[in-house]
């Protein structure tokens, strides 16, 4: 949905008009009639996450976690 609004109305009502564009909405601010900025949303609405879809897919080995050796620490670290 896209509404038009001057730029007096946009400065009146801007916290109304930003909970509109979170809502979904883009609003174009026009001056003397003329279309000259538009209000969007600055993301894409999150989507909601699902839990567990990798579950059995995935192992983490026991030693994950463990210290690297030496050898392993100085490749990672460039010396």
């Amino acid at each position: 949905m896209t509404n038009t609004v001057n730029i007096h109305e946009a400065k009146t009502h801007l916290s109304r008009l930003i909970d509109e564009v979170a809502a979904g909405a883009e609003i174009i601010i026009a001056k003397a009639g003329k279309p000259m900025a538009r209000l969007i949303p600055i993301s894409a609405p999150v989507r909601k996450k699902q839990l567990g879809m990798l579950e059995g897919k995935i192992k983490v080995s026991d030693d994950f976690n463990a210290p690297l050796d030496d050898e392993m620490l100085t490749l990672f670290e460039g010396r």
